[in-house]
Parts: C-alpha cells; sequence; structure tokens
C-alpha cells in the first residue's frame, strides 16, 4: 500500500505524514517517508523549502532529500524513476512507503505512472535560450500554436513547463502526453489531501515567507551561490530564492523581495489546490493522521 499526503504549502503535510508513521507504528506497521517536493531535492536548499531538518524527523527513514546539487536540473522522469526505487526498496523491507509533497507532477508521476516523451538536448538548449530572450509569454502563444490543448493545461508564467511541451511535440509530432495526470493509481494507494480555509492560509503563508529571511535566507543563498545556484536551471528559480538572488544582485530591497516571495508563494498555492482537486483523495483534518490512518486500515484489513 501506498500512502501520499499532498496539498497546498504551508497545510501541514510534513507533520501529518510524521504522525501517520507514528499511528502505523502503533498497529505494528512500519512506514518510511519519501519525499515529493521538487525543491526539496536540493541540498543546501532548506529555509524557504520548509525541508525538515534531521533532528525534526523523529527518528523516520526518509527518502529523496538532498540528492541534488543546485547546479543540477531536476526533472520529472528522473525523480519517476529514483522514487520508483526507494518505494521499491521500502516495500522489500516489508514496509508502508508514504509519498509526501506538494509538487503535483511529481507526485502524479509516481502515483499514476506517466510515460514522458524523449528528449532533444540540443532542441532543449535552444528552447532555453528563447525563453531567456523572448519570455515565458511569447514561448506560450508558440505552444498554443502546436498544441492547443497542451497551452490551455500549463500556467503561462511556467516558462520550463512550456519549454519541455514544445519540446515534446517537436521531437514526437504528437500531442503532449504528459501535461494532465491519469486517474488510475499503478498500484494500491490512498491519498489525503490537506486543506485549509483560503484566508487562514493566505495568513500563514505571508508570515512564513517573511519567516524565510528573519531564518537567515540571504545567507544560504550567499552559500548557494557559490555551489553554482546562479547556473541552476530549476533551483535559482525556486520561491524565495529567486527573489533573494535579486535582492543581493542589488535589484530588489529587502521588503520588497519578501513581498515579491509572498506574492509567488499565493498564486503557486492557488496551482496546487487546482491541480490536487484532480485527486481522488480523503480530506483528512491536518491534525487528525491518526483518525485517517485507521480509517484506511479499515479498508485494507
Amino acid at each position: 500500500m501506498l500512502l501520499t499526503v499532498v496539498g497546498a504549502t504551508g497545510t501541514g503535510k510534513s507533520e501529518f505524514a510524521l504522525d501517520a508513521v507514528e499511528a502505523l507504528a502503533s498497529r505494528g506497521i512500519e512506514a518510511e517517508i519519501v519525499n515529493a517536493d521538487a525543491l526539496q531535492l536540493y541540498r543546501g536548499m532548506d529555509i524557504a523549502t520548509a525541508k525538515l531538518p534531521p533532528a525534526a524527523r523523529r527518528g523516520v527513514p526518509h527518502h529523496m532529500l538532498d540528492v541534488l546539487d543546485v547546479h543540477e536540473e531536476s526533472t520529472v522522469a528522473g525523480y519517476q524513476r529514483r522514487a520508483g526505487d526507494a518505494i521499491a526498496e521500502i516495500e522489500s523491507r516489508g514496509a508502508w512507503p508514504i509519498l509526501v509533497g506538494g509538487s503535483g507532477l511529481y507526485v502524479s508521476a509516481v502515483v499514476f505512472g506517466f510515460e514522458f516523451p524523449p528528449r532533444d538536448p540540443a532542441l532543449r538548449a535552444r528552447l532555453e535560450q528563447q525563453l531567456d530572450e523572448l519570455g515565458a509569454s511569447a514561448m506560450h502563444a508558440t505552444l498554443a500554436v502546436l498544441d492547443a490543448d497542451a497551452a490551455a493545461s500549463i500556467d503561462p508564467a511556467n516558462g520550463r513547463r512550456i519549454v519541455r511541451a514544445i519540446e515534446a511535440v517537436t521531437v514526437t509530432g504528437e500531442p503532449f502526453q504528459a501535461s494532465l495526470p491519469s486517474t488510475e493509481p499503478v498500484r494500491p494507494t490512498r491519498i489525503a489531501h490537506l486543506r485549509c480555509d483560503r484566508e487562514i492560509l493566505v495568513h500563514r503563508l505571508n508570515a512564513r515567507a517573511a519567516g524565510f529571511w528573519q531564518q537567515g535566507l540571504l545567507d544560504e543563498v550567499e552559500d548557494l551561490r557559490g555551489r553554482g545556484l546562479e547556473r541552476g536551471v530549476t533551483a535559482r528559480q525556486a520561491i524565495g530564492y529567486s527573489q533573494a538572488l535579486a535582492q543581493l544582485r542589488g535589484e530588489l530591497n529587502e521588503q520588497q523581495a519578501i513581498e515579491a516571495a509572498q506574492l509567488a508563494t499565493r498564486k503557486y498555492s492557488r496551482r496546487q489546490v487546482s491541480w490536487f482537486k484532480r485527486y481522488a483523495a480523503d480530506e483528512p483534518d491536518p491534525l487528525m493522521a491518526d483518525a485517517w490512518v485507521e480509517q484506511v486500515l479499515e479498508t485494507v484489513h
């Protein structure tokens, strides 16, 4: 059985998952956590990803954390393969894997077993250069001509997804098949979609983003610059990190950087909610993991 915990950033997924592990342990079932947050894959990106430090993990094994350097590109297909291996390893020990995170495409790739179209590195490089020169909106318009359905399903501001879709359509000559998730899990799966009242969540997200700077985000980003952050396709665009980089370059003052991070976080949380609405999922109280585990076990036994 694969348990999966999803939801917008700030809804308490990490703590809920740890509570679920302890609830399962009290019933004689071992469980381990597999990260499904694209940015928690990166070593050293801790503060603005809200990555749990080892001391806060309650002794529970965590997989797919700190597996990439910041100059490396994170791909869904690569994540799918490595997370699948981690899940198989956990199951081989007789334990239950719990997939936890808010990166919708990464979760869907594992749960629904996406098949990804082939890549063309030379074409990708040209498209990424066009993205830098023309911007996401212009590239989205190009995608709309090539594949209107894919364009309608992809955020016009998500340059990386737009480039990937154009690459796939160009290479295969067919519509972009991985733009939307399937609805049938590839293995027995139970999904918990954590929700929160929007007004409460917005207040929480604003405070959280401001807290990144209080926790030392600028120092963390300065250190990551020395490790190649600004060369990273994925990492340098992360919420919090891109705004901190702009502040360090003198493009924004601190208040502007914080407000930009807050706005980006709010927009991202809306996209997460929209994505996870597609799932057939339970919606447990984030503080009631034990009750959810009991409900799951009733359907298993």
